[in-house]
């Protein structure tokens, strides 16, 4: 009768007295390791997979035209870019690359020389010049000059959105190329780097005028010195663009894009696809918000403030403030107008772009592959994790793996027959009056 008695009882409540037989701690370590899964899988580590590989992380993938002479004279010797990246073992996943590069990574004090140049709107920009690594205390001087005459080869560095020369990144390229023997400027956006709005406009991802006015400036003011820029995420955008529109016309001898969003539209859809990607938006769209906010005394063009005060994501800001300002009908129609991708295929000088395929804020799918492909000044290199302009490496993650691609790749453009500035000097010669007429007198 008692075994009757038992077997007739409900099997779910022999389970749920058996759930009750086992330890809470091992509910607890349950619970704990499908956390651990699910934060794992919400960051996108990929620790395990570098473990299993030994940490010699992934090979670095080249896509350029089978004719192109930038890669024969200039690429194909920059060991770096034929080697892999590994990130360091504790940041193994894109976000924390991301997260920790802006928060928490600590660089050497730069000590910039500042010079202020204004535009011919009345626009104010601030230019800020490393000389010297050797100074530890981090102040900005007033501005003594480059000598005219000098041949030291300059780089121009234009930041990403909401950067200044004050960003980890930016140091950390400044530094470097310095140490190699550059000057380095950094062309701070209008309203960043501690300088005022002076008139009725602000910088946003495809005005590229002020980049413009400042090469012909340096290229005016130092005439001898080679001229190259470095454009990284908004800034990529903006260099690549401008690069589309000169041509071969343009004063730089070369360049760099890390990071670029490409396509803006397409990147607005991904930024708020999952809840990570939404966090970004949230954070980039307030400091925008902020940033527009800070210049209101100084913007009579923008009128609806209480819109402008409820900004929360980075769409918010371009409808409110950038398509204003800019004479732009709609948001998509910005996006279409300024994205770069549309302009690569224009470039006329040895460019080097560098993405993450894992990138958390501007997504691989907005690569222009085959446009990057057809262009012979054009090589671009991809990696598999690298995060948004982080590519720490090694223990201490006290390096950026772009920024040394990027030092070897310049070093080595600048050493090569690849000399468009030569090439610009020599066919202004050419066209000359006096040339002219001499060929017409032949």
């Amino acid at each position: 009768m008692d075994c009757i008695g038992l077997t007739s009882e409900s099997p779910y409540v022999i389970m749920l007295k058996a759930a009750f037989l086992i330890p809470i701690s091992h509910y607890l370590f349950g619970f704990l390791f499908l956390l651990i899964v699910f934060l794992y899988n919400f960051v996108e580590m990929y620790f395990i997979k570098e473990l299993i590989n030994g940490f010699r992380g992934q090979p670095v993938s080249l896509t350029f035209n089978s004719c192109s002479n930038l890669y024969q004279e200039v690429v194909s010797k920059c060991k770096i870019l034929h080697g892999r990246f590994s990130s360091t073992p504790w940041l193994c996943s894109p976000h924390f690359q991301t997260i920790f590069l802006q928060f928490f990574e600590r660089v050497p004090a730069c000590n910039y020389q500042r010079e202020i140049f204004k535009t011919s709107d009345g626009g104010t920009i601030a230019l800020d010049w490393l000389r010297n690594v050797d100074d530890k205390k981090p102040s900005i001087k007033g501005f003594d000059g480059v000598q005219s005459d000098d041949k030291t080869p300059i780089v121009v560095v234009i930041p990403g959105l909401t950067s200044d020369s004050g960003s980890a990144y930016v140091k950390h390229l400044a530094l470097k190329m310095v140490k190699s023997g550059w000057n380095v400027v950094v062309s701070n956006h209008r309203g960043l780097g501690g300088v005022a709005i002076t008139s009725d406009r602000l910088y946003n991802a495809g005005c590229t005028e002020d980049i413009r006015k400042v090469i012909d400036h340096l290229h005016a003011q130092y005439p001898q010195a080679p001229l190259y820029a470095v454009g990284t995420s908004i800034g990529s955008n903006v260099l690549v663009k401008y690069l589309g529109e000169e041509g071969v016309n343009t004063a730089l001898v070369g360049a760099a894009s890390i990071c670029s969003p490409w396509d803006l539209l397409i990147g607005d859809r991904f930024i708020k696809r999952r809840l990570v990607q939404r966090s970004y938006d949230r954070i980039l769209g307030i400091g925008l918000k902020d940033y527009a906010e800070l210049h209101r005394s100084v913007l009579p063009s923008l009128t609806d403030w209480d819109s402008i005060s409820k900004i929360s994501c980075i769409r918010d800001y371009d409808k409110h403030v950038v398509c204003v300002l800019g004479n732009f009908e709609t948001v998509d129609t910005y996006y279409r107008t300024v994205s770069c991708s549309s302009y690569i295929r224009k470039v006329g000088v040895p460019l080097l772009c560098i993405s993450a395929l894992d990138d958390p804020v501007c997504t691989k799918e907005t690569i222009p592959w085959d446009e990057c492909r057809a262009n012979k000044n054009v090589v671009l290199a991809t990696t598999q994790h690298g995060g948004h302009l982080g590519y720490l490496e090694g223990m201490t993650a006290k390096s950026l793996w772009w920024v040394r691609a990027v030092d070897e790749f310049l070093c080595a453009l600048n050493s090569s027959s690849l000399n468009h500035r030569a090439k610009i000097q020599n066919n202004r010669v050419l066209e000359s009056p006096l040339n002219s007429s001499k060929e017409k007198a032949v």
